[in-house]
């Protein structure tokens, strides 16, 4: 009887075998980055690169052309190993630059640069002429990164110098022409918008503005909303009312705060009625106050998808400051209005929630309630409450 040996397979053959497998590259779709490249995965960019034999160019994962037949792509690691193919960097791309969004960040961070430090505002033809595109694609990126238009960002720049040489003690007039106004007129038609209202009763510190709030209770614990004239001015979570009240009172401490009605008390209900069912959304009128930064931070926020979280980091580098993670942080704690500005779905960049002006336990039950779509109390916070 035969043995192993003269089976006609040796130990030799078999080591030759398993070399030849192990060199022999595994198809590019197995590959967990074709799925990046597919879905154009902008957080990818920096990570690896692709090359395309039948174009003979090299991407970045996001690259806007048409998809590449993945019999013809080759990924890569680094920068250097995709130039090692002797291909040509894709046009449309720019692999060996900063990508286009990274771009237009950087532009749109420089004319929010120039409207702040410019005595007059600029026209968007000047803000456009200096980024060097055209007026029509200048405005379309500026508003899409900031969530404002060039005239809005500086209308809120500009209304921030007006507070806060109003906090200062300064004159109306003079807070009005230190800010940039170059007539009071101008200023006066849009002061109120700018506000809240009038600048003489801003600078009493709001005295006799009326803010009309109702408290509810949730599964979350209560709930205390807030208007003024102009919208929804606070939306105040905790587990006291009256400790709400007292801390609206804080806020607003020479303005007239008048308990609302049954018509008031609807909205109230609608705000409870989306803390259990994220889902079906929260579209109210917002009285939203704060300094031209914050409030591109909370524009940002206010443009996260129900069901998703962003870094802090991320935040920055959507309003153009990436380098600002810590401001952007602290313009997430100045929130006044829970939920409907959803500072809750910023998190660490390690995946930690991080600090909530609510509560962490309140800020975990928002996310995993609307991550999964429950419209159930959650049960972890009912617990840590009892």
């Amino acid at each position: 009887m035969a043995g192993p040996a003269s089976s006609g397979f040796n130990a030799a053959m078999f080591i030759t075998l398993a070399k030849n497998l192990k060199s022999t590259p595994l198809p590019v779709t197995d590959d967990p980055r074709w799925a990046r490249i597919v879905a154009r995965d902008k957080s990818a960019d920096g990570e690896f690169w692709y090359s395309v034999a039948t174009t003979g160019v090299y991407c970045r994962p996001s690259c806007p052309s048409r998809r590449a037949n993945p019999g013809n792509v080759q990924l890569h690691d680094t920068l250097d190993h995709a130039r090692a193919t002797g291909f040509r960097p894709c046009r449309r791309c720019n692999p060996d630059g900063p990508s286009l969004e990274a771009g237009n960040a950087a532009m749109v961070a420089d004319a929010c640069r120039r409207i702040e430090q410019s005595e007059e505002e600029p026209s968007l033809a000047e803000l456009a002429d200096a980024a060097g595109r055209s007026a029509g694609y200048f405005h379309r990126i500026f508003k899409a990164i900031t969530g404002l238009t060039p005239k809005d960002y500086a209308t809120a720049h500009r209304a921030a110098k007006v507070r806060q040489g109003l906090e200062d003690g300064a004159s109306v007039t003079s807070a009005i022409y230190d800010a940039g106004f170059n007539s009071s007129g101008r200023f006066y038609e849009k002061s109120t918008g700018m506000l809240g209202m009038t600048p003489t009763r801003y600078r009493a510190g709001g005295a006799s503005e009326e803010i009309r709030f109702a408290v509810g209770e949730s599964s979350l614990g209560t709930i205390l909303v807030a208007s003024s004239r102009k919208g929804v001015a606070s939306i105040l979570l905790g587990d006291d009312p009256d400790a709400l009240v007292r801390d609206l009172q804080d806020r607003f401490p020479k303005a007239r705060l008048i308990g609302g009605d049954r018509d008031y008390e609807a909205l109230v209900a609608r705000v409870v009625g989306f803390v259990e069912a994220p889902r079906l959304g929260l579209d109210l009128p917002l009285d939203v106050r704060g300094t031209a930064f914050q409030q591109r931070v909370w524009q940002a926020l206010r443009d996260i998808p129900v069901g998703g979280t962003v870094s802090y980091a991320e935040i920055a580098q959507r309003i153009g400051a990436p380098k600002a993670t810590r401001a952007v942080a602290a313009a997430c704690a100045a929130n006044n209005l829970a939920i409907a500005i959803p500072c809750h779905r910023v998190i660490r960049k390690d995946g930690a929630l991080s600090g909530y002006a609510w509560g962490a336990e309140r800020k975990r039950a928002l996310l995993d309630r609307e991550a999964g779509g429950s419209n159930a109390p959650d049960s972890a916070y009912q617990s840590a409450r009892s």
